[in-house]
């Protein structure tokens, strides 16, 4: 009679570890979830900043410089390589702004 008594105080205890591994992990997917949809976030939001920059086709010095400094947000963002390559090409060009990189640019903003 003892051992039923221990075996069914243990239930509860059971049920209770249980019930919180499963809080435990909706906890963790919502986490997950709320990060991914922040990291999506930034990323269309950097994109966004990077294409109305060149949609016009034309990049002048002040462009150049707004689209140098996106560069390290497009990659802590996680923004496309079609987006982010271009960009770091414009970025790291000399006083001439590589006129396949903006026209990359524009193609990849191109809805």
């Amino acid at each position: 009679m003892t051992r039923r008594l221990a075996a069914l105080s243990a239930v509860p205890l059971l049920l209770l570890l249980v019930g919180c591994g499963a809080v435990e992990e909706a906890a963790t997917t919502a986490a997950s979830d709320a990060a991914s949809k922040v990291a999506s976030a930034a990323a269309d939001e950097v994109t966004k900043q990077v294409c109305a920059v060149v949609q016009d086709g034309l990049v002048s010095v002040q462009d150049k410089q707004v689209l140098a400094g996106l560069v390290s947000a497009a990659s802590a963002a996680g923004v496309p390589a079609e987006i982010t390559t271009p960009l770091n090409q414009i970025a790291e060009a000399g006083d001439e702004v590589p006129a396949e990189s903006v026209q990359a640019l524009k193609d990849a903003c191109a809805p």
